[in-house]
């Protein structure tokens, strides 16, 4: 999933039908237009609520049937079904923490600023000029087409976990920032 930062509301953003302004270095960075700013984050596969209801299914099951087995004299498969409630307990709780992290993306003028988070390990930037960055993405898109910034030898590839379609879309909008980007700093190119 991504979506654009609600902190540039306002702002040229994406969408934006503003002309490129036809000044060069003449503001200050933090008053420079803002051609996207964007957050990638895993899509939730289940909201905490749901996650409760589905463990407390697992676990009436899995009791139940170990409660079978016990009577019919087969004892030690019971605690194997608590063993695979626990199991499942412990799928969930890694697939949640692989979705605590994020991608922002930040086109201005001059740079695109990459910077990566996710729980555990240390962050992830990078500041890449916006006139010598390329968007690539295998068409047509699938899941093995990863989202890749290109910067001379160096390259980024971002959002692994957004769909197909996603990742096309974003691709999109990436390449239309940077060419409003681009507008800014070399007006009579157009």
């Amino acid at each position: 999933m991504w979506r654009t930062s609600p902190g540039t509301q306002g702002r040229n953003q994406i969408g934006s039908s503003a002309a490129p302004p036809r000044y060069k270095h003449c503001m200050p960075e933090e008053h420079r237009p803002i051609y996207m700013d964007a957050v990638l984050t895993p899509n939730a596969s289940l909201s905490p609520r749901a996650f409760t209801i589905v463990m407390g299914l697992v676990a009436i099951f899995s009791f139940a049937a170990g409660i079978l087995y016990l009577t019919m004299g087969a004892w030690p498969v019971f605690g194997f079904f608590g063993l695979d409630a626990l199991a499942i307990w412990f799928a969930f709780r890694l697939s949640f923490r692989a979705q605590e992290q994020e991608t922002r993306v930040r086109v201005d003028g001059e740079h695109v600023h990459l910077h990566h988070t996710q729980r555990g390990k240390p962050d992830k930037s990078a500041k890449l000029p916006t006139a010598f960055v390329r968007v690539e993405l295998d068409e047509p898109a699938t899941h093995l087409s990863w989202l890749r910034i290109e910067h001379g030898a160096r390259v980024f590839v971002i959002g692994r976990f957004l769909t197909p379609e996603e990742r096309s879309s974003f691709a999109n909008a990436l390449r239309g920032a940077l060419s409003r980007a681009r507008l800014e700093r070399y007006p009579d190119t157009a």
